[in-house]
């Protein structure tokens, strides 16, 4: 937030002491915006985080198991899912429920995944709705890896937490929705 960058690990020597093996403390789900890179946006370096970037924050088999290789091959011990201000994939998916209006080719796909969260930005209203849909989504994807069947034993026995958080592009703030560990 404050600018003061370290870019740690970043490296010809940190490539070469990575070049055989990684151990990432964390796993992050972001959103495809350009503006919501998690390297940068938490200033960690090479081998520091297993990345996974779709629209929304959406998830499906692939995803999922790109989630879980982390925790369950190398017991990484943290994923976040981290949705952002003004997001252009809810934007758009809300929009496209809302008018009833499919969006072309694949990206109906997101519009898809994202109706939970429309329904529960619906149910809860507000003054921005696609800011509350956003986050729901954000609640909805933490809680479904939390509850994920190979994820879920790790997450019971505190092995692994799986936090839910939303970066705000106006401060370069990240907020702790849920799942934060005690």
């Amino acid at each position: 937030m404050s600018g003061d960058l370290q870019h740690p690990d970043r490296d010809p020597n940190r490539r070469q002491l990575l070049a055989q093996q990684q151990e990432p403390f964390g796993a992050v789900l972001s959103c495809i915006d350009s503006r919501v890179p998690p390297e940068l946006l938490f200033d960690t370096g090479l081998g520091d985080l297993y990345v996974m970037r779709t629209g929304g924050v959406t998830i499906g088999p692939v995803v999922t198991g790109s989630v879980e290789y982390g925790p369950v091959t190398s017991g990484t011990p943290l994923v976040v899912v981290l949705g952002h201000q003004r997001c252009g994939a809810v934007k758009a998916a809300y929009g496209s429920i809302r008018d009833g209006k499919p969006l072309p080719g694949n990206l109906q796909a997101i519009v898809t995944a994202l109706h939970p969260a429309y329904e529960q930005a619906a149910r809860k209203g507000g003054t921005d709705p696609v800011e509350t849909m956003a986050r729901a989504q954000v609640a909805l994807t933490a809680a479904g890896l939390r509850s994920n069947d190979d994820l879920a034993p790790l997450v019971k026995k505190g092995a692994l937490a799986v936090v839910g958080a939303y970066y705000s592009l106006d401060t370069g703030k990240v907020e702790v929705l849920d799942g934060a560990p005690s």
